[in-house]
């Protein structure tokens, strides 16, 4: 029988901040993360020595393209930079796109659960503000079939995204007005959840349903077909650490804070699958079905059977809208709604922040930023604070158990986790 992988918890960087500005690399980034994060869960540089010297702890750095941004590789092996508790532990770097987060995190869970490792620190991290838009768009474009979807082709993800959105248009008959007016209410609530969270990007933003359905203009630009300014996430320097452990570490680590292994949340399921590379090909693929994007279904269908739950059994998704068109798919994909019905859940409530099933209490990328690397990363965290009840302002009340889904490309890797006590 496979070992249960728990979560201990961790930190993240405040997502507003620009490194760059401040003088500082992804070094000083990953050094302050991985410190505030120990402190939080109240692991120590000693107890990482000891771990080492027993050959029970592993790291696992989730980045999409420190290369690029910031002429680096080999981003697994600088932990020893942070400090030399780490000379010796085993290390190595993760990418999958804007996956990359869920891959290290993936990789190190199973460590775990075939009892290779006790405790694994799982870093995702990523500097993105240290060239213009433009530049950084290109760059993004790598994450899709570079050479056919990219090259040449300025911001090439809100063109991807822009065409989900004609294909829901298209496939499932809707009337446009009111798809996109579902689509400013995503954006709207992503926006207000986001001033709840202290680590947000956008915290101190203006934004409202009128702005979001401005669409055109200066207010409000046109950036891929039918998706404008306020339909995207953000380009954001951050990173965010969790800690996972074995049953029996979690136990002795509950029994020195006096507390019970079943206040320490474990992850219950997970499922990976990847999809055509190109966007072209995933439409193709998905003709004459009832999902624009079964691979992500599947993928959802995945972590509820491991986990043996259904959706009336999640409280609280956290989910990857790195465009509004992507969330307003997986609403249908994680069974809130039918496929071509997920208008009606937003029109009717059930994904805002005291809905039935609240989507995104975090900010999600578009409130809380999208640093790539770091994103999933940061979605496990806070389904973490969710069913521990530490979110704070953006606590959802009575969360036991939460869901996370994770997309690298145009919906090409997909990764879910399902969390909870």
């Amino acid at each position: 029988m496979s070992e249960k992988v728990f979560v201990l918890g961790g930190e993240q960087t405040d997502f507003q901040r620009n490194w760059t500005k401040e003088g500082k690399t992804f070094v000083a980034m990953m050094r302050e993360v991985i410190n505030d994060s120990l402190s939080k869960v109240g692991l120590d540089f000693a107890e990482i020595k000891k771990l080492n010297k027993e050959n029970r702890i592993g790291v696992f750095v989730g980045n999409f393209d420190a290369e690029q941004y910031a002429n680096q590789g080999h981003l697994g092996a600088f932990l020893t930079e942070v400090d030399p508790a780490f000379y010796g532990v085993p290390g190595a770097r993760y990418e999958a796109a804007c996956a990359s987060g869920s891959v290290a995190l993936d990789a190190a869970a199973t460590k775990i659960r075939v009892k290779d490792y006790d405790v694994a620190i799982v870093l995702g991290i990523e500097v993105m503000k240290t060239v213009n838009s433009a530049v950084g768009g290109d760059f993004l474009g790598t994450a899709a079939y570079y050479e056919r979807e990219a090259k040449g082709i300025q911001f090439p993800f809100p063109k991807l995204f822009g065409k989900l959105a004609d294909v829901i248009l298209e496939r499932y008959k809707l009337k446009e007005d009111r798809f996109m007016s579902a689509l400013a209410e995503i954006s709207r609530i992503n926006y207000g959840n986001a001033k709840k969270n202290p680590k947000s990007q956008t915290r101190n933003w203006f934004m409202n349903r009128e702005h979001a359905n401005l669409r055109g203009g200066d207010n409000n630009m046109a950036v891929g077909g039918r998706l404008c300014i306020t339909d995207c996430s953000q380009v954001t320097d951050g990173a965010a650490v969790v800690v996972l452990a074995s049953k029996k570490y979690a136990e002795q680590y509950a029994k020195k804070r006096k507390k019970k292994l079943s206040d320490i949340p474990q992850i219950k399921g997970w499922g990976h699958r990847v999809a055509p590379i190109t966007f072209t090909d995933k439409v193709k693929e998905s003709e004459g079905g009832k999902y624009i994007l079964p691979w992500t279904r599947a993928t959802v269908k995945d972590a509820y059977d491991r986990a043996k739950l259904g959706v009336k059994n999640i409280d609280v998704f956290e989910t990857h809208d790195c465009f509004t068109s992507s969330e307003y798919a997986a609403i249908s994909a994680f069974g809130i709604s039918e496929p071509g019905k997920e208008h009606e859940a937003i029109e009717d409530g059930i994904i805002d922040f005291n809905g039935k099933k609240p989507i995104n209490p975090s900010g999600g990328l578009i409130g809380v930023g999208h640093p790539v690397g770091a994103s999933g990363v940061r979605m496990m965290l806070d389904l973490t604070k969710q069913v521990t009840g530490n979110a704070g302002d953006y606590q959802v009340n009575g969360a036991k158990n939460g869901l996370m889904l994770n997309i690298g490309g145009s919906a090409t890797t997909n990764m879910v986790f399902i969390v909870g006590r």
